[in-house]
């Protein structure tokens, strides 16, 4: 059974801490529950199924604030599932999974991030998102909707994505902005959002192949 340290003085965990503090909030919030897109997985083709991520051309990114101060961080591991077809937009699903457990941004936040105040990884391993709706705009612009789940809180999420294509590849872009305390993403005195602010802006670049020309 792992001790319990008295706490330390504010000042000192705000200087060590603070920085985890602003991750939270990213949880790109991109997850995607990959059991509902098993769910859904009936409705494509087996051109769609064939569609996969490329990890190392991809990444997911957040900038929090402490103090006022942006510090930037990152997800190093996450798992995406899409079966997207340029005539059946309607029909198309994404889904997303994040590590939480795999946040970076400097090994003292690192550490931190991944307590019960944060994002409390052993119990709640992974961040999910699961698309509902994805609609064109034109000139490769989509607007997806769906469901963004951290630490078991579920929220509604509209987000903007640019497609582009090269070379046998397709990367999905965007960025978007969550609220950590919505999630109890830096909970207890880390709510004080003059220490921690609250919005963190998350962007995110997924690349993927097999998907049909746009």
């Amino acid at each position: 059974m792992t001790p319990v340290l008295p706490p330390e003085p504010h000042s000192n965990r705000l200087k060590r801490r603070g920085v985890a503090g602003l991750c939270l909030a990213l949880c790109l919030g991109s997850g995607l529950a990959l059991t509902g897109w098993r769910a859904n997985a009936q409705t494509v083709s087996p051109s769609q199924a064939t569609q996969a991520l490329v990890p190392a051309q991809s990444e997911i990114t957040f900038v929090a604030r402490q103090l006022g101060v942006p510090l930037d961080g990152r997800f190093k591991r996450f798992e995406a599932q899409l079966a997207f077809d340029p005539k059946q937009v309607a029909r198309s699903h994404i889904a997303l999974g994040i590590d939480l457990g795999s946040v970076s941004m400097n090994p003292d936040a690192d550490v931190e991030l991944v307590k019960p105040e944060w994002f409390n990884a052993g119990k709640f391993p992974k961040a999910s998102f699961q698309s509902s709706a994805i609609k064109a705009l034109g000139a490769g612009r989509y607007e997806v909707r769906g469901q963004l789940t951290i630490k078991g809180k579920a929220q509604a999420l509209l987000v903007p994505v640019q497609l582009s294509q090269s070379k046998g590849l397709t990367t999905a872009t965007g960025a978007f902005a969550l609220k950590r305390l919505d999630f109890k993403v830096g909970d207890g005195e880390w709510s004080d959002v003059s220490l921690v602010g609250n919005e963190v802006q998350v962007r995110f670049k997924l690349t993927f192949t097999g998907v049909p020309p746009l």
